[in-house]
């Protein structure tokens, strides 16, 4: 009997869970969370303001292959996918919403960033092109995840906000590889693959470096000198973002390069394991 191959390549025993869980914010994000730092603070805060429509783009450039995608564990890990991002979507906009309404913010300002990418990728670009950006996007939050659920930045943060934060990673790493799974199967394109994942970098980047000077200017901290030195060395220097990323970054560049090339499943018993306690 000849055995097919499942398209899916995550590891046997994984599950994807949908977990509806909601967040109230609104103490914490009227203040600067992170370490009391206001670019810290600043900057995670416009990392959520990509969210809302970002996961939707995501969701609407898997789904468009649904039905190209015959192989059960794949199509059911979708579905699963599907979930996930519109519960991160749903309370990522609470939070939007919620920290504008404290602090002054101009909501639709901010997101407008992203949704100008969006509808630029979407006018721009073919339906694999739309997967492509989202294998790319995808390997970036994965990034994010593991740093996080290994305590990176939020060493010292209020409880409820470590929650969401760790909640949002761990589900993004459990999902990190079913676009690249729909994608290999539907079309697996290197150059592609290559190329939207180096202009949606800048793009990513630059939407949110504008929107954390937009949120540090409104708070009259923009100038200040703490606040340079601290994002220096949050983008720049030993432990920022730069030199924290590149490594995982550039492994996404090997044409072989699969998202659980790096098995990081012990990160997600441990938050499970602290979920269960």
């Amino acid at each position: 009997m000849t055995v097919i191959a499942s398209a899916s390549r995550m590891p046997e025993g994984m599950t994807l869970k949908v977990r509806n869980i909601k967040f109230e914010l609104s103490e914490q994000l009227s203040r600067d969370w992170l370490d009391n730092d206001p670019f810290k603070t600043a900057f995670f805060n416009a990392l959520s303001m990509t969210f809302p429509d970002g996961e939707r783009f995501f969701i609407d450039s898997v789904r468009h292959y649904e039905g190209e995608v015959k192989d059960t564990k794949l199509k059911a890990e979708m579905s699963k996918f599907f979930g996930q991002e519109g519960m991160h979507s749903r309370e990522h906009r609470a939070y939007n919403k919620a920290l504008c309404d404290l602090r002054g913010y101009n909501q639709e300002k901010m997101e407008r960033r992203t949704k100008y990418m969006v509808r630029l990728a979407k006018q721009k670009m073919s339906p694999v092109g739309h997967l492509a950006a989202t294998c790319g996007v995808e390997h970036i939050t994965a990034i994010f995840a593991d740093k996080i659920l290994n305590g990176w930045m939020l060493g010292d943060v209020d409880p409820q906000m470590r929650s969401l934060w760790e909640w949002h990673s761990a589900e993004e790493l459990e999902h990190k590889s079913v676009a690249m799974d729909v994608y290999n199967h539907v079309s697996g394109d290197y150059k592609i693959r290559k190329m939207t994942l180096q202009a949606f970098t800048v793009h990513f980047l630059i939407n949110l470096l504008a929107n954390t000077g937009y949120m540090l200017r409104k708070d009259r901290k923009l100038w200040q000198w703490s606040t340079l030195k601290s994002g220096f060395g949050f983008l720049f220097g030993k432990g920022g973002v730069l030199r924290e990323f590149r490594g995982d970054y550039l492994m996404y560049f090997n044409i072989e390069f699969h998202p659980w090339d790096d098995d990081n499943r012990h990160l997600l018993d441990r938050w499970q394991a602290g979920q269960d306690a």
